[in-house]
């Protein structure tokens, strides 16, 4: 963190869960005297945020889409670091609008690296999900894309001195267009729809997300995937947590949904490191990228959300319902 104190950071999809998450969480941060260029595409989002924010002078908006690259440029010079969180992310909806799906996530990813390393921008990392892992959706495959292009983008700089990095995240509580949201409203009615009774989630908070980021900014080197060590809720669970009373009426698992999660390919566990409270996934590209030695390397089991040792109960789910509260 003491070296993004006076940082001016790049966020795009600024105005998201996670945008709005991390925008709170870095400005709460006294020791944080810099600017975060909030760049989205939303201008009624943006409007309600400045309004949030109109006597904070170390917060900025710039209207813009990751699709447009010469904005891009505009927006990102004299940029120390970029955080890439804008996408389309429902699964659902992605499947029946393709071609805009690989537009932002895919396309808009390579204008992100292509645009940091021309404007000279030290850091950069792409905000990612599980369903990158193993995908089965347009969703999951074009966010493995983006990991792609942002673990190989190490390469394509050469000896300019830009690195790129990887967070990837299971769900975030609370987020738009997440479960959590539409069980609040269903409760009212005393029927909740679940898919199946089965399905399990990796779960995090926003604020939990955003201080996440920061730590992976902070340790980065350049090809990194960090992955933070989640809990594991079963969907179930948490109908029961929200309306304990309500009656279940299942519809069956939607097109491009999985019945469970993996945050880590069974490759990937060849060249991860543990931490306390994270993995990291080395690089294996050729160039300047190294992997971790043999003692930093381990056996361990695939990291799926139904064999996760860290599953929450019913009272673990309600505590971390109380720090979900996401700021919009």
């Amino acid at each position: 963190m003491n070296n993004l104190n006076r940082c001016t950071i790049l966020l795009t999809g600024g105005t998201g869960s996670f945008g709005k998450a991390f925008i709170s969480f870095l400005l709460s941060q006294e020791k944080f005297s810099g600017t975060i260029r909030v760049f989205s595409r939303g201008e009624y989002e943006q409007y309600k945020l400045q309004q949030q924010y109109l006597s904070d002078p170390r917060i900025r908006f710039l209207i813009g889409d990751v699709r447009d690259k010469n904005r891009l440029y505009r927006a990102t010079q004299g940029t120390d670091v970029i955080i890439h969180a804008a996408a389309l992310k429902h699964v659902t909806i992605a499947e029946y609008n393709p071609f805009e799906v690989v537009k932002t996530n895919i396309i808009g990813s390579q204008n992100i690296v292509e645009v940091a390393i021309d404007t000279k921008v030290k850091k950069v990392i792409l905000i990612s999900s599980d369903k990158a892992v193993y995908p089965i959706s347009l969703y999951g495959a074009t966010k493995l894309a983006a990991e792609r292009i942002f673990i190989q983008g190490n390469v394509y700089a050469g000896t300019q001195k830009t690195i790129f990095a990887v967070a990837r995240f299971g769900n975030f509580m609370g987020s738009r267009g997440s479960v959590l949201p539409l069980f609040s409203k269903q409760s009212h009615s005393g029927i909740l729809s679940l898919t199946h009774p089965d399905m399990t989630r990796f779960w995090i908070t926003p604020s939990q997300a955003a201080a996440f980021v920061l730590l992976s900014l902070s340790k980065m080197k350049g090809g990194e995937i960090f992955i933070p060590k989640s809990p594991t809720i079963k969907i179930i669970d948490l109908a029961k947590a929200i309306a304990p009373k309500a009656k279940h009426k299942f519809t069956g698992i939607r097109q491009g949904e999985k019945l469970h999660e993996e945050l880590m390919t069974e490759q990937e566990l060849e060249s991860s490191e543990t931490f306390n409270n994270y993995y990291v996934i080395h690089p294996t590209t050729e160039g300047k990228l190294t992997q971790p030695t043999e003692k930093k390397r381990e056996k361990r089991l695939l990291y799926r959300s139904d064999s996760n040792q860290w599953q929450l109960d019913l009272k673990g789910i309600k505590n971390l319902l109380k720090l979900s509260i996401s700021p919009g």
